[in-house]
């Protein structure tokens, strides 16, 4: 049983209650404060002091501080007035317990309160960290773009000028000879497209064909209503281009949220998905990285040509990040199937063999 501390010392203004308790020897790194408005206890074993206030005081501007072999109070009472004495008198300790329990519950209470401002204070922040990002980007897209108009214009300007010269010189010639210039001509030659770099004799057509118009309806940008959000910030594209840029800077967190904003426009671009996934991995969030590739997998259907390298390397951070949290059969899986689709790469086939031996030592011990 603790030792009440009855030799306490107060004092009162209109406005102010003060408390001092002697610490009685013991070292103020063992001394443990709790207040709140109505509540004050101060454990110093084996010594215990505690107090339910007369009236509610204000927690937020009341100060306690430990020196001198004591812990002073300086609490702001939340209506001014004179109390005459400290407590409500109720030293019944079924009372007490219940005071203390309200405390709690209380302190708790506005523990929770206060994550949850600073977590929507944190989300703003890095929201609004994005949009100045954004608009940063947007001042020098259009600097560029400007410079970009001028040279463009100082060239088509010695161009006309380049012409009017050759148009001046072949006047002259005419003037010195009757006979007549020989006409040009002009043939068309005309190619079939070709989108995919294999061979026709090669190809898989229908794959192809419906990878391709599986990408044209990807492509597709849906108006989302958000008045919040700028035109270009509905754009999964620009966005993706944003994303790319703050993860070659090296800022994970900022290319994480921009990826998020454009799989809220599109959901269905391979490439945001497997992007995001490369920044899970960087930031140590494994299980996402293994959703997000996943996903990009999903999407990267049929397998061709032309989406080989993405699955490439969709398959090798899913398997990265299985290795990471010691799945590693399943992440020896994903590089097995990396290596189907460029069997050549050494540094794969490094990795496999690596992982495998981690496999058969485990199996063994």
């Amino acid at each position: 049983m603790p030792i009440m501390v009855k030799d306490f010392t107060w004092s009162e203004t209109k406005n102010e209650v003060q408390i001092v308790v002697p610490l009685k020897g013991v070292k103020a790194s063992k001394v443990d404060i709790f207040s709140t408005d109505e509540y004050i206890k101060v454990s110093f074993p084996p010594f215990l002091f505690e107090v339910a206030l007369l009236r509610p005081v204000v927690d937020e501007k009341s100060v306690g501080k430990i020196g001198d072999g004591t812990v002073s109070f300086q609490l702001v009472k939340r209506e001014a007035d004179l109390w005459g004495r400290l407590s409500s008198g109720d030293h019944d300790k079924g009372a007490m317990r219940c005071k203390r329990e309200d405390a709690v519950t209380e302190a708790q209470r506005r523990s929770e309160e206060q994550e949850k401002a600073q977590a929507k204070e944190k989300q703003e922040r890095d929201r609004a960290a994005v949009k100045e990002q954004m608009r940063l980007d947007a001042e020098d897209r259009e600097r560029i773009q400007q410079e970009k108009d001028s040279e463009r214009k100082e060239v088509t300007d010695d161009i006309e000028e380049w012409k009017n010269t050759q148009e001046v010189k072949a006047s002259l010639e005419s003037e010195l000879t009757d006979k007549a210039p020989r006409q040009r001509g002009v043939i068309d030659v005309t190619f079939t497209p070709r989108v995919f770099p294999t061979p026709i004799r090669e190809s898989k057509i229908p794959e192809e064909e419906a990878w391709l118009k599986k990408q044209a309806e990807a492509r597709k940008i849906e108006d989302v209503n958000d008045p919040d959000l700028r035109p270009e910030e509905k754009d999964p594209v620009w966005l993706k281009a944003k994303a790319d840029g703050f993860f070659k800077n090296g800022n994970h967190l900022s290319a994480v949220n921009a990826y998020n904003l454009a799989i809220r426009m599109n959901p269905l671009l391979p490439a945001l998905h497997s992007n995001r996934s490369a920044c899970h991995l960087k930031l140590g969030n494994y299980m996402k990285c293994i959703e997000d590739s996943s996903r990009a997998l999903e999407l990267l259907t049929p397998p061709v040509a032309a989406n080989a390298s993405s699955r490439l390397k969709a398959h090798i951070r899913r398997g990265t990040a299985f290795c990471h949290l010691e799945l590693y059969v399943e992440g020896l899986l994903d590089y097995e199937a990396a290596l189907k689709i460029d069997p050549k790469n050494a540094d794969l086939i490094d990795d496999a063999d690596k992982i495998r031996k981690i496999i058969q030592g485990d199996g063994c011990s």
